[in-house]
């Protein structure tokens, strides 16, 4: 067995990657620039953390395999598991969404728990520490190998090299690793950016009492080609009888940033349900927003060498647009994917594998394609996609269209739909015979021209309603 491996970045995608490493090496050093809060808290680098986020199924059964058990962890501090189709009211270009089935599922709770309770079992095992308030400057090695992991105190400010069998970044948007390659005598990183010019803006409310934990979320998505294309909503339940509210907008469009504008944007959404909703409720905080929304991926895959005992890892390598939610689910796939590879042929020669990242970086793949696809429609969006063009990319958005209308009263296309945008399955599961029948077919029944509330829940809303 190796010694010992360094994560760079104590967050999420770093925590996870641990666990991968954990039963490899006898030693895992993660290297974080922040001190980790010790209790759940938003802290500085992840000022993403106080916005709305969902955990895939895909994701949430990734964390479960590389951490076991800490989906129920999340669930008994207050999380909730919300099926896609029953647990959520939504609407989308082709109306409501009727309720009529248990297809996927996304868990839901504040980014602050989540990052807290994986921390916490992952620092569990013993064989993982963690070195605060330190910066990365840098690798050691060449293009064949990296070797050490050059570190700046934060206190101090000394730079020592730390010597590590394999390294991966886990940085985020912010990192570095494509410079210290080309330090390293590697070529540049091809990279590509996708920016619809989107904002969104964040706050905390508290459940109105007569609600109550089932109460469904709300998704009111946008529709590219309207008059305001990107305004959109989410009402989700988190711990603690909160509601998180997401609300979004283009350049010039954006949504606000003070509570009184918040709510009235929410009501100027396609219909008013969520604006409505809080209207009455308690604001637990000021509003948050975001620009930094952008898609942005370097392929390192690509590279015509890569050294050995190094990967890169989550939004370091492919980071989405937060708004279609993908991202904490792409980083615990990725994580899965370095321990799946690693106990498939071994510690230490499969880190010296280039392969090895490119069975990483196939994990966002579909995510990519679905975010890049929809924000490349946006007016003033920019940047390049890989896309066939012309004809070709004209009727599978047109094919992709027909199938997002015709899964509202048809079982089969909607479970395909849920299979893909949860990231459990390929973007092929779509063209699978059945589903292309269906599709074409078309819709067995009108859509719904109100938001499918149960009577139970209606009886609720009456309540609550200003």
């Amino acid at each position: 067995m190796a010694e010992h491996a360094i994560v760079l970045g104590g967050g999420l995608v770093g925590m996870l990657s641990a666990a991968a490493l954990v039963h490899h090496v006898d030693h895992v050093t993660v290297i974080e620039r922040d001190t980790l809060p010790s209790v759940p808290e938003v802290r500085k680098g992840v000022p993403q953390a106080r916005h709305a986020h969902m955990l895939m199924s895909s994701g949430a059964r990734a964390m479960d395999r590389l951490v076991p058990g800490l989906i129920d962890h999340v669930l008994a501090a207050g999380g909730h598991r919300i099926s896609m189709r029953t647990g959520i009211v939504s609407n989308t270009a082709h109306g409501w969404v009727p309720r009529k089935a248990d297809l996927q599922y996304v868990i839901t709770c504040g980014r602050p728990l989540l990052d807290f309770i994986v921390g916490q079992r992952v620092l569990a095992t013993g064989r993982v520490t963690v070195r605060q308030e330190t910066d990365v400057v840098g690798l050691c090695g060449d293009a064949r190998r990296v070797t050490d992991a050059r570190i700046r105190e934060r206190g101090s400010g000394d730079v020592t090299e730390v010597a590590a069998d394999f390294v991966v970044d886990a940085t985020g948007r912010g990192s570095n690793a494509g410079n210290w390659l080309v330090e390293l005598g590697l070529p540049e990183v091809r990279e590509v950016a996708v920016d619809s010019g989107l904002s969104y803006s964040t706050q905390v409310f508290r459940v109105p009492v007569p609600m109550g934990a089932d109460f469904p979320a709300l998704n009111i998505l946008p529709v590219p080609g309207e008059r305001l294309p990107s305004h959109a909503g989410a009402l989700l339940p988190i711990e603690d009888d909160r509601w998180i509210v997401t609300i979004s907008g283009l350049r010039g469009a954006e949504p606000p940033s003070t509570n009184e504008e918040f709510v009235a944007f929410a009501r100027g959404l396609r219909h008013p349900v969520i604006g409505d909703l809080i209207a009455g409720a308690e604001p637990l905080g000021p509003v948050h927003r975001t620009r930094s929304t952008s898609n942005r991926r370097r392929y390192y895959e690509e590279m015509p060498q890569w050294p050995a005992g190094f990967v890169v890892l989550g939004d370091a390598s492919a980071a989405f647009n937060p708004v279609y939610g993908h991202g904490m689910s792409v980083a615990a796939m990725s994580a899965l994917a370095l321990r799946t590879a690693l106990e498939r042929t071994g510690f230490p020669s499969s880190a010296g594998k280039p392969s090895l990242q490119k069975e990483i970086s196939a994990s966002a793949a579909v995510a990519w394609a679905l975010a890049t696809g929809q924000d490349q429609r946006y007016p003033n969006g920019d940047g390049e996609v890989h896309s066939s063009g012309g004809v070709a990319a004209r009727l599978l958005r047109a094919y992709l269209n027909r199938v997002n209308k015709t899964s509202a009263s048809r079982l089969s296309v909607a479970s395909a739909m849920a299979d893909v945008f949860t990231l459990s399955a390929p973007l092929s599961r779509l063209t699978e015979p059945k589903v292309v029948l269906a599709a074409l077919l078309g819709p067995t029944e009108p859509p719904l021209d109100e938001p499918p509330f149960t009577p139970a829940e209606r009886k609720l809303l009456s309540q609550v309603l200003l």
